[in-house]
C-alpha cells in the first residue's frame, strides 16, 4: 500500500546515463536513420519529408521512453528531444543557407514523361510502375499519355504534370517592397 503514494522523483529526473551519451545516442540514430531513408525511392515517403518523418519517430521514441519510466527518466526523454530537434533544425538550416546542400536533402524533380513518353529508367528507379503512374494521370483529370508534355516525381513523392494544353502566362510584374513601405 505504501508503494501506491510513493514518488522516486530522482528516477524521474535524474539521467541513468551520461548527457553526453544521450546526445551521441541520439544524433547517430538521427543521421543513420535519415541516410536510410534518404537512399529509398520518393514514393514510399509520401507527402512527408525525410526530416519531418524522422522526427515524427524520434520525438515518439524518446518521448515513450521518458513516459514509460523504463530505465530512463523525463531528463533522458527531453535530451534526445532537444538532439533531434537540433538536427532536424541543422539540416534545415543548412538545406537554407547552401543550395548544393539542400539538393543532397531534396532531390530534384526527376523527369517520368516527356512529350507523352514514359522514361522507362525513371520509372524504374523509384519503383513506380506504368498502371501506378497511369493513375495518377487519372487522378489530375489526364486521360491519354499523349496529352502530357512533362510529368516529374517531385522530392515529396507526389507528381506534378504538365499538359500539352497548359496554358503558361507570365508571371505579373509585382511592384517592388521599398523600405519605407515597411512599417
Amino acid at each position: 500500500m505504501e508503494k501506491w503514494f510513493f514518488i522516486n522523483w530522482q528516477a524521474i529526473f535524474i539521467p541513468s546515463i551520461s548527457i553526453f551519451e544521450l546526445i551521441i545516442r541520439g544524433s547517430l540514430v538521427y543521421l543513420a536513420l535519415f541516410s536510410v531513408l534518404r537512399v529509398l525511392p520518393s514514393r514510399q515517403l509520401g507527402t512527408l519529408g525525410i526530416t519531418d518523418l524522422l522526427v515524427v519517430v524520434l520525438f515518439a521514441e524518446a518521448a515513450q521512453n521518458a513516459m514509460a519510466s523504463n530505465y530512463t527518466s523525463i531528463t533522458e526523454g527531453a535530451i534526445l528531444v532537444g538532439t533531434v530537434i537540433f538536427w532536424s533544425y541543422l539540416l534545415n538550416w543548412l538545406g537554407y543557407r547552401i543550395p548544393q546542400f539542400q539538393r543532397f536533402l531534396n532531390q530534384p524533380p526527376l523527369l517520368l514523361i516527356k512529350n507523352g513518353r514514359m522514361i522507362e529508367r525513371h520509372l524504374q528507379r523509384e519503383l513506380i510502375t506504368e498502371d501506378e503512374l497511369m493513375s495518377k494521370l487519372r487522378q489530375q483529370g489526364v486521360e491519354f499519355l499523349a496529352d502530357v508534355k512533362f510529368a516529374y516525381m517531385e522530392a515529396d513523392g507526389s507528381i506534378s504534370i504538365i499538359t500539352f494544353d497548359s496554358k503558361t502566362s507570365p508571371v505579373p510584374e509585382q511592384k517592388a517592397i521599398v523600405k519605407s513601405d515597411i512599417h
